[in-house]
């Protein structure tokens, strides 16, 4: 196959691609074109986004714009490359790179914002490994569900713009169809680009840090110490983002330090999920034996992330080495007060709380005790809190739940409007649906195995307003029943 031809200009659909990161020095990426793919096919396409991105739907909806979302051509000002970094993958260091994606540029915006954009499953690359380069169908839509569902969420994520078919199958442990995702992010910079880039030599490292504080934290360049301030910036954006996950009931499944944004964004959605009934040690990745990555523990482990962040940053952040450790300490350390204040702050939105008072912390821990205890299911819990009457059936017929609404309502009435007032700003930072994993797995086996990509389309639909309580079919809201199997994810890889 011949390799892709740049798009026509003067039919370019609005594309206005620039690739800044092309400019940094070579150890960090390699230029590398998309390989074609013999009869591609659009799947979905995110008009919304495209819209924001400055991009004709239409265009993109057309034979040449599905060859563009293919690799079989490059919009113009695009400069394809794959790019390097490494990471701590279940803690243990690896170097990596992008193995089946590539970054065309970016996007650049009319108030001059840039936005990645990526194939991905777009062919071999030089840091392939033994991979073929290529994804599946259903993981390339699993992403693009999960990733449009946190963005209606509010949180900080990559989005999805298209999945195109390739027309080719791809080996996994069967055959199966070929697709490739247009994802678009803040930046593709990982921890573990840093990772990289600090066993390049200190020109690499500070090259790629002066690019990074350019393109997210501007500010931190007019202060004494850029690079800690860069940490400390990066710090606590991650806190707000896992105060975030934690409150959605998300698990990332696979939070290894090449998969954390330094932007903020929530990036690479392999064996992630929602969790249905709380508890802190939840697990869904299969990949995850041990439980690493559980639920409960993902705060902890960004921090550990961060902490090999700032092992990159050290001889830029101070050339006493004893004196940068213990600033980078300092900032670790923050990171969980972050967390904690963001966490708390949220927590006080979710239970209608609109001041502090001392006993917050117990109320909010008590019913979390007690809705794990209850096997409660995370989501519909809170939301049944939202409505004006409470279900009479489980769980909220238990003793325990009672004795702890009292003491919840008692504080709401203490409050200016009451109740009633409580509840309306409740919903407005409750989810009513979250995408449900049975739901998820119904609309990619009828796209995979059917044909069928309504109930996907049906399913984005839904996931697109979360706050539309009781305004969402039923269907979309109902927690597995009692003793169904634990349900497991993969990565798709």
């Amino acid at each position: 196959m011949k390799n892709p031809a740049t798009s026509d200009p003067e039919t370019s659909g609005g594309w206005q691609l620039e690739n800044t990161y092309a400019r940094l020095p070579a150890p960090l990426f390699t230029r590398q074109l998309p390989e074609p793919v013999s009869a591609p096919q659009p799947v979905l396409l995110n008009t919304a986004l495209a819209e924001e991105l400055g991009l004709d739907p239409e265009a993109l909806n057309s034979p040449s714009g599905t060859a563009i979302l293919a690799g079989n051509a490059l919009p113009r000002g695009s400069d394809p490359i794959a790019q390097a970094y490494a990471g701590h993958q279940f803690g243990h260091f690896t170097m990596l790179g992008d193995g089946r994606a590539v970054l065309l540029g970016e996007q650049k915006l009319a108030d001059g914002t840039r936005i990645d954009i990526q194939l991905k499953g777009s062919g071999h690359t030089p840091y392939s490994r033994q991979g073929d380069g290529r994804a599946a169908l259903g993981p390339m839509l699993r992403e693009y569900i999960i990733s449009e569902a946190m963005h209606a969420l509010g949180i900080p994520s990559t989005r999805s713009l298209a999945v195109v078919l390739t027309g080719e199958t791809v080996l996994r442990e069967t055959v199966l169809d070929g697709a490739i995702l247009t994802r678009t992010a803040d930046s593709h910079i990982r921890v573990g680009t840093f990772e990289f880039a600090a066993r390049c030599g200190p020109d690499i490292l500070q090259a790629l840090t002066d690019y990074t504080i350019a393109r997210h934290f501007p500010n931190c360049a007019e202060t004494a110490n850029p690079a800690l301030e860069l940490l400390s910036a990066t710090a606590a954006r991650q806190a707000r983002l896992l105060a975030q996950w934690i409150h959605a009931g998300f698990i990332h499944g696979v939070m290894n330090t090449d998969n954390m944004a330094v932007s903020g964004e929530t990036i690479d959605y392999g064996p992630c999920a929602f969790m249905d009934a709380y508890d802190p040690e939840t697990v869904f990745s299969s990949i995850d034996h041990h439980g690493r990555y559980a639920y409960g523990r993902q705060p902890g482990i960004a921090q550990w992330n961060l902490a090999r962040f700032a092992e990159t940053l050290l001889t830029l952040i101070d050339n006493r080495p004893e004196t940068a450790i213990e600033k980078a300490e300092d900032v670790l350390k923050r990171f969980m007060e972050q967390y904690q204040t963001a966490w708390l702050a949220t927590a006080r939105k979710r239970l209608g709380l609109t001041a502090s008072e001392p006993e917050d912390e117990a109320l909010i821990g008590d019913f979390l005790t007690w809705m794990r205890e209850a096997a409660a299911d995370y989501t519909n819990t809170f939301a049944a809190l939202c409505a004006d009457e409470l279900p009479e059936s489980a769980p909220f017929d238990q003793a325990a739940f009672k004795t702890w609404h009292a003491r919840w309502f008692a504080r709401l009435t203490r409050q200016t409007g009451g109740p009633q007032t409580a509840r309306q700003k409740m919903r407005r930072v409750v989810p009513a649906v979250i995408p449900r994993n049975q739901k998820v797995e119904e609309a990619l086996n009828a796209a995979v195995n059917d044909n069928d990509s309504g109930p996907v389309q049906s399913l984005l639909k839904v996931l697109a307003h979360p706050f539309n309580h009781g305004g969402i079919p039923k269907e979309y809201c109902t927690a597995p029943p009692p003793g169904t199997p634990t349900y497991r994810t993969f990565c798709g890889t």
